[in-house]
């Protein structure tokens, strides 16, 4: 007699059940893909719809399009309401995972296992609880070199279902949920590529003296200069670490690995005090400079919206306010970070130092123009931000949703 559980943290109205735990295998059909290797697949689109085992890395929990066709007389149809498993991966991780298709026609390949369900189970609802419980597979998986497993361990996997109507509810929360999440990243992907066509297009090309496209009202040559002659490039220090008075103080003091995707920082990690600024060669450093990593990741930036110090991993550019722009420069990070890459030197791990910073070769406009396309860029910036923030929120909230609304 199968025992009976007590029901999820979170449910939809109306349903009071208990749900009932089993073996994958008491409600499942197993059989294998066939064939199908790469060299029998296309992705232009004609031939039958197929599925590599590769591509189940990809698409997870649910599959409601394929990326292959092939003309290849190989391939197992998958039969309705199944569950995808991959049957072979280097990595214990990329067999930790299962996918259902919304889709039907659709071959297999050789290392995908099908477990088709009963006709009492939701193949998305099951998909969402293995994957929402993926460690359970991790001790099914056998191999060295090369990790496999198989469809008679997949079948020993404890599973809990409740009554269909719940169980379709519960998919198509999920099923809305990854929709979301799919638009976002689609939104996100697209602001990113045009702020890389513009990136492309608002600075100059090595040896012009225009970029491809201005604002209005802007005609006048860029000129070039020394990245030294529009900023001061300031280094950085740490006071001792043995002593405590140099620490916990009212002084922001960064270190590279705080600088991430942010464009602005204003709290860093760890503080120091007056004391410790005196001691050490840590420098006070204004509103508006841009922060640089100098060293073991080159190129990292992020402008600071609060005075602050650093460590000596960066060699920070504090713009002349009558001649350089902060946003300006910082959107031109790519710039920074390949110049000091190449110049960079070090035996242990490569540096560059704020004498070669200083003698970068930077194309710039008028503090106008720089102005004008600093500002267009921040605002870019902010959507892209945006956007990521609720990306994020949703795959958290999806996070928190999975963990709640399974046994």
């Amino acid at each position: 007699m199968k025992e009976r559980l007590k029901a999820p943290e979170l449910r939809f109205p109306g349903f009071t059940d208990d749900w009932e735990e089993l073996k994958l295998g008491d409600i499942t059909t197993w059989t294998k893909g066939q064939g199908l290797s790469k060299e029998y697949l296309n992705n232009e689109r004609y031939g039958s719809e197929a599925v590599h085992y590769a591509d189940l890395y990809k698409f997870s929990p649910v599959m409601q399009e394929v990326i292959h066709w092939t003309n290849s007389d190989d391939g197992r149809i998958i039969p309705d309401n199944s569950l995808l498993f991959p049957a072979s991966d280097v990595t214990p991780v990329g067999l930790a995972r299962t996918s259902t298709l919304r889709l039907s026609g659709v071959k297999a390949g050789g290392d995908v296992i099908i477990g088709q369900l009963s006709e009492r189970i939701d193949s998305s609802f099951m998909s969402y609880q293995i994957n929402a419980n993926s460690k359970k597979i991790l001790p099914l998986i056998t191999g060295t070199t090369v990790k496999h497993v198989q469809a008679k361990s997949l079948a020993t996997m404890s599973v809990t279902i409740t009554n269909m109507a719940e169980q379709t509810a519960i998919a198509g929360l999920f099923e809305r949920i990854d929709n979301l999440i799919a638009l976002h990243q689609r939104k996100l992907d697209l602001l990113k590529e045009q702020k890389k066509g513009y990136l492309q297009k608002m600075f100059p090309k090595n040896g012009a003296k225009v970029p491809e496209l201005r604002f209005a009202g802007f005609a006048d040559d860029w000129e070039e200069h020394k990245l030294g002659e529009l900023s001061n490039i300031v280094g950085g220090g740490t006071p001792s670490t043995s002593n405590t008075e140099y620490w916990d103080g009212d002084i922001d003091w960064y270190a590279p690995a705080e600088i991430g995707e942010q464009s602005y920082v204003s709290k860093s990690k760890k503080t120091i005090t007056e004391l410790g600024l005196k001691k050490s060669s840590a420098r006070i450093l204004p509103i508006g400079t841009v922060l640089f990593t100098s060293r073991a990741g080159i190129g990292n930036t992020a402008i600071l919206a609060k005075e602050a110090t650093t460590n000596q991993g960066f060699q920070s550019i504090v713009p002349d306010q009558n001649k350089l722009d902060s946003y300006f420069i910082f959107s031109r990070t790519n710039e920074l970070k390949r110049y000091g890459e190449v110049t960079g030197a070090g035996s242990t791990f490569v540096e560059v130092s704020g004498k070669q910073m200083s003698k970068m070769s930077i194309m710039v406009p008028e503090l106008s123009e720089q102005q004008k396309i600093g500002s267009f860029f921040k605002q870019l910036d902010d959507t892209i931000d945006l956007h990521q923030r609720k990306l994020d929120l949703l795959k958290e909230q999806k996070k928190g949703y999975l963990q709640k609304m399974f046994v």
